[in-house]
């Protein structure tokens, strides 16, 4: 299947301010591109990209003063084959998991390991490991929290939404990334696209969605606590400890946000791009 994907955004700028963006898909989907997702400027200024240390690619500008227009519209092959589900997979000791894993054992700036630890052990320690025990915590958090727009706080923490107990998709993915951590399982969090192929309406607004993957089995799985079932057509265009590490756009000044529109559609037959 082919999905179309991309966005609209627009900002109102009261200065020359630098700008980095993050929303290219990431190059583990590069072979999956079958109309690039070209970043469009208005007006046009000089870009260049950049691999972060995550691999995520970034796009550093000189934004002008007054409102900037950043757009792209591209269209992604997809197996159209949900996330897998792998109710084997093992968990590995900490003395086994490879170096590049161990960050992702930490905390960060919305994933407070150390305020949670004794919480989760008393949560989950009684859970099967590996793959069993990442969707108790999975099953905890969708439950836990209960989802809203008027929720969204960019400054809320995993501890926070613990809390609070209501928030958006990245509240579900950092409270159950500082869970997994908590219990010696690496998380990371992924933003990207994800739309509604293959979920009846009624549909929410779009926007792009923030999920995590867990190390289990030698391998990097997709989790979803906001969803909390196996979805199709993710796309992914960014993966870091938690949010901090994979923010759409990081302006170096003051900044208004005027317009936000995502789109992720399924490509019928007589719409695909040869």
């Amino acid at each position: 299947m082919q999905i179309r994907v991309g966005y609209e955004i627009v900002y109102d700028l009261p200065q020359p301010t630098p700008v980095v963006l993050m929303l290219n898909i990431h190059y583990t989907r590069v072979s999956d591109i079958v109309q690039p997702d070209h970043i469009r400027l208005s007006p046009a200024v000089p870009m260049s990209a950049y691999r972060d240390s995550f691999g995520n690619w970034c796009t550093r500008l000189l934004a002008p003063q007054g409102r900037l227009h950043i757009t792209t519209d591209a269209i992604v092959r997809d197996s159209g084959l949900p996330d897998p589900v792998v109710a084997d997979a093992r968990q590995h000791p900490v003395q086994e998991l490879p170096e590049e894993t161990l960050i992702y054992l930490l905390g960060s700036r919305y994933c407070e390991t150390d305020l949670l630890t004794t919480t989760a052990w008393q949560m989950f320690s009684h859970t099967p490991t590996g793959w069993a025990r990442v969707q108790a915590i999975c099953d905890f958090v969708h439950h836990h929290i209960s989802f809203g727009y008027e929720h969204a706080n960019a400054t809320k923490s995993a501890l926070q939404a613990f809390r609070e107990g209501r928030g958006v998709c990245r509240d579900y993915a950092h409270l159950a990334i500082a869970l997994c951590r908590c219990m010696n399982i690496p998380a990371r969090y992924c933003c990207g696209y994800l739309g509604d192929i293959g979920v009846p309406p009624p549909h929410g607004p779009m926007d792009f969605a923030g999920w995590f993957e867990a190390y289990l089995g030698d391998h990097w799985y997709t989790f979803d606590a906001r969803n909390n079932i196996p979805r199709i057509g993710r796309v992914l265009l960014a993966r870091g400890r938690d949010a901090s590490d994979v923010a759409i756009s990081t302006s170096f000044g003051p900044s208004v946000l005027e317009q936000f529109r995502v789109w992720t559609d399924e490509v019928k037959q007589d719409e695909a791009v040869h």
